[in-house]
């Protein structure tokens, strides 16, 4: 859920004018100028497009950058640790979901902000938490000052849902515009490389989770904010679930989806 709330700070930062989401993205790893990751865009990284290496596995004893990157070796610089994986194929060509990615491009927004550590958390706040009255979101930092958006952002389920009426309202909230008009179409286009049986997915938010048009923000252990504009409806549920019940948790939540009427 937190990568959809980063999607959401990228947004804000685009309608500044801080940040180009289809220009190559200024990662320092990247600078070299036979690097062939120099031609990522922050656009491709948003939609797990990037072709970047990466497993996102959380099975003991198995082969995984994500557990490295969040616990092991990677822990105090999770955008570095992230940036310096090889491309495993061509930018644009192949979808696979990854932390790393997001950690990228929080460090990106941070980058754009002018800003890290408690002084980007501070941008979040004034920018993003305040306004929505959020307050109980905590964000989490690694020692290198980026938020890790990956992963931690803790709130209650009520500002969750804050969030996802700020998406379900087009980005505006209490008459003021948050992120920049289509931003939100932008979060739910589907992304055209993906074949995964995961669901589709859009730019930092999935898709059709209760139907054909609803999006969402997925937790790792079946967490949502779902967002339905056909029936004007927000879901949140925070509890925790293994892998193995989650498409039944899935099918709940559409099931619960489909008791409310849709609009006209």
């Amino acid at each position: 859920m937190a990568k959809s709330v980063t999607h959401a700070l990228i947004g804000i930062l685009a309608g500044d004018g801080r940040i180009d989401i289809r220009a190559p993205a200024p990662v320092a790893e990247w600078r070299s100028p036979d690097d062939p990751r120099r031609a990522i865009t922050l656009d491709q990284l948003l939609r797990m497009s990037s072709g970047l290496a990466f497993i996102e596995s959380y099975v003991p004893d198995a082969p995984s950058d994500v557990i490295e990157m969040l616990w092991g070796k990677g822990r105090d610089d999770v955008a570095h640790f992230a940036a310096s994986f090889p491309l495993a194929h061509a930018p644009d060509s192949f979808w696979a979901y990854s932390s790393g990615t997001t950690n990228i491009v929080a460090r990106l927004a941070a980058d754009a902000a002018g800003a890290r550590g408690p002084a980007f958390e501070a941008f979040m706040r004034k920018r993003l938490f305040a306004p929505l009255g959020m307050n109980s979101a905590l964000p989490k930092f690694d020692a290198a000052g980026t938020f890790i958006g990956s992963s931690f952002l803790f709130a209650t389920a009520r500002d969750f849902a804050r969030f996802g009426l700020l998406y379900l309202r087009d980005g505006i909230w209490d008459g003021a515009r948050i992120v920049p008009e289509g931003w939100v179409d932008y979060a739910r286009t589907p992304t055209i490389q993906q074949t995964s049986d995961q669901g589709r997915y859009g730019a930092h938010w999935w898709l059709d989770i209760a139907g054909p048009g609803s999006f969402s923000a997925n937790g790792y252990e079946g967490q949502f904010i779902i967002i339905v504009p056909q029936r004007d409806l927000v879901l949140v549920r925070l509890g925790k679930s293994p892998a193995e019940v989650q498409d039944r948790v899935k099918q709940w939540l559409r099931e619960l989806a489909e008791c409310f009427p849709l609009i006209a």
